[in-house]
């Protein structure tokens, strides 16, 4: 068996693996090949993640667009279904019919 820290890969003091740590490019010093790697490396994380996030915005998608149709339906329906622009214009109607009758009257 290999003595602690001699090439093991857990961490002596608690019993875990190390954990990886994060690398501010613009602060370290990384070689070119660093770098490319890093960008591999997030390049295979995005595309590993993109049928998932694609799912999920096609369904958010879908579901904003069925709440704005719901809102622009509902908004025609109760417009529809207003009366109070027929009673002003019959009252008009009545109003000008009284006025003459006043004028052409006595």
């Amino acid at each position: 068996m290999a003595a602690p820290g001699a090439g093991d890969p857990l961490d002596s003091k608690n019993g875990k693996a190390p954990f990886a740590q994060r690398i501010d490019p613009t602060r370290e010093k990384l070689t070119p090949a660093q770098l490319h790697f890093m960008q591999q490396v997030q390049l295979a994380q995005w595309q590993k993640t993109l049928p998932q996030r694609r799912t999920r915005n096609i369904v958010t998608g879908l579901g904003i667009g069925a709440l704005v149709l719901a809102i622009y339906g509902y908004t025609f329906y109760s417009v529809s279904q207003e009366r109070f622009l027929d009673e002003l214009e019959d009252e008009a109607k009545a109003a000008r019919a009284r006025a003459l009758a006043r004028a052409s009257g006595p």
